[in-house]
């Protein structure tokens, strides 16, 4: 049994170290093929099925670039802010692993498509802060090891592995930050925000579904410190594979409490990599660090180096679309929100999703409470985040919009939404399978009535006599005995009717 680590109080780290920090995010690109060969880049599928001989590095099997890939690189720096290569190629890096068969990965080293570059992020009370982007580089993604037995899932204690290509070669861009300094006790949230508005830049460009649930945006965080008043950087360890916002944060600020806490009792700061632990947010020891001069890297000799014209740089800067945080000033204005609504909509990640709800016809308060509350709860149920829910903005307009013809009742339409969500089909194929139109038939809600005022004298004369408030209770027999698909206003004007009040 691991042995839990001694942490310092987050205060007194934030009193005697400045913490520095070193973000790496890998990027899965959505293009339809991997990065250097036809095979199709799905998630999932049955194991080894997306395969071939160039992605497998099989004798004599030759790679060639990807050119929507490329084409998304350079789009992805471009809204960094980067400088585009004018030249660049790829390299080897050589490294031992089996999940990449060719005992190389395909990336690129001294020479990236785009670098120096940064992004502006919003901290949640609105100050704005400056990302350094050294550099975004092309590369390709890993196999997916599965450790069989042990308890952590991990190789260590597990009984055997095994091996699934699907994910070797799918297209990946990497985006390195430069040191982060100067953000003391903010560093943490820092951390988060980056991920957040780096992962809807991303989402509004289309290039990836930055799943991060699946993987498809994964992000490596470097954390060191160093003792108040010093300039040199401390010993970095690097937490891999970080796969929500929320553990973005987490995993930095408790590696911060733990060097910390080694630092003040004399120890040192191993270069390392870490795991993070989401059930009790801890990080625990992976492996010694490599250096770059460890992997060996050379020229790849079987690809062309890459050389886009500047005329073509310009052409794809045209087609970057509104930045989400330019949109949102926009939408607050056009709306009317407050910063607190407005920062509601962000940090539930339901901005984008109001935005193109409203844009299928809904109004922006339809809109809003659908996805910031009702939607928002099934998506914390699920424990994934509010994009990930199978519902697009288009079939909640369209529930909207039964709501507002009188064709459903709130109530109802909230069941609609559960027939979405379990894969029922359209809103409409709910509503005709599970039988869930609102009664209008005059005659049949009437007969409902006079069924409720029977059952319930002594109310009906409470209503004769004046207390027309007691019609709630008969109102709401009846919305029982028509399993919620009566529109209870008309069912009180017809109680009311039926008793002469």
């Amino acid at each position: 049994m691991t042995a839990v680590a001694d942490l310092m109080d987050y205060a007194e780290v934030v009193e005697r170290y400045d913490p520095v920090l070193g973000l790496e995010v890998h990027v899965e690109l959505n293009t339809n093929t991997k990065m250097f060969c036809g095979c199709p880049n799905l998630f999932g599928g049955e194991p080894n099925t997306h395969v071939c001989p160039t992605c497998l590095g099989l004798p004599g099997a030759l790679p060639v670039v990807n050119g929507t890939a490329v084409e998304s690189a350079i789009r992805i720096g471009l809204a960094l802010n980067c400088e585009i290569a004018q030249w660049c190629r790829f390299a080897r890096k050589n490294y031992f692993y089996p999940d990449m068969p060719k005992n190389f990965q395909t990336s690129q080293y001294d020479e990236p498509i785009a670098f120096d570059g940064h992004l502006d992020v919003v901290l949640d009370d609105g100050e704005v802060v400056r990302v350094g982007i050294e550099r975004a580089h092309m590369e390709e993604d890993t196999g997916k090891s599965l450790h069989v037995g042990g308890a952590t899932g991990r190789i260590h204690g597990a009984e055997h592995s095994l091996l699934d290509y699907n994910r070797a070669g799918v297209p990946l861009i990497e985006i390195v930050t430069r040191p982060i300094v100067g953000m003391g006790e903010r560093a943490p949230e820092v951390a988060r925000a980056y991920v957040t508005a780096l992962r809807d830049l991303l989402r509004a460009m289309h290039v990836s579904d930055v799943r991060m649930d699946q993987g498809s945006l994964r992000c490596d965080a470097n954390v060191s410190l160093m003792p108040k008043g010093t300039e040199e950087f401390g010993t970095r360890t690097e937490t891999k594979n970080v796969n929500s916002l929320r553990s973005v944060e987490r995993a930095v600020r408790y590696e911060m409490t733990r060097q910390a806490a080694v630092l003040a009792a004399g120890g040192d700061i191993v270069q390392e990599t870490r795991h993070f632990q989401e059930a009790d947010g801890t990080t625990s020891a992976g492996r010694v660090k490599e250096t770059a001069e460890d992997y060996r890297y050379f020229p790849e000799p079987d690809l062309v180096p890459i050389a886009p014209s500047r005329e073509w740089v310009e052409q794809l800067r045209t087609t970057l679309p509104e930045l989400p945080w330019e949109r949102r000033r926009r939408i607050q204005q056009e709306w009317g929100l407050t910063d607190e609504e407005l920062r509601d909509l962000v940090n539930t990640g339901a901005a984008d999703l109001v935005a193109a709800t409203v844009e299928e016809g809904a109004t922006p308060s339809e809109a809003r409470s659908w996805w910031v509350q009702y939607l928002n709860q099934q998506a914390s149920g699920r424990e994934v985040e509010l994009a990930a829910l199978p519902i697009t903005p288009a079939q909640v307009a369209r529930v909207i919009a039964l709501v507002n013809s009188g064709e459903l009742t709130n109530k109802l339409a909230r069941e609609v939404v559960q027939g979405v969500l379990a894969g029922e089909g359209e809103p409409d194929d709910v509503v005709e399978k599970r039988g869930l139109k609102v009664v209008s038939d005059d005659s049949a809600l009437i007969t409902a009535v006079d069924e409720a005022l029977a059952a319930q004298p002594d109310v009906a004369d409470k209503i004769r006599g004046g207390k027309v408030q007691a019609a709630g209770a008969i109102v709401g027999a009846v919305m029982k005995a028509t399993k919620g698909q009566a529109d209870a206003k008309r069912v009180r004007e017809l109680v009311l009717e039926r008793v002469g009040a």
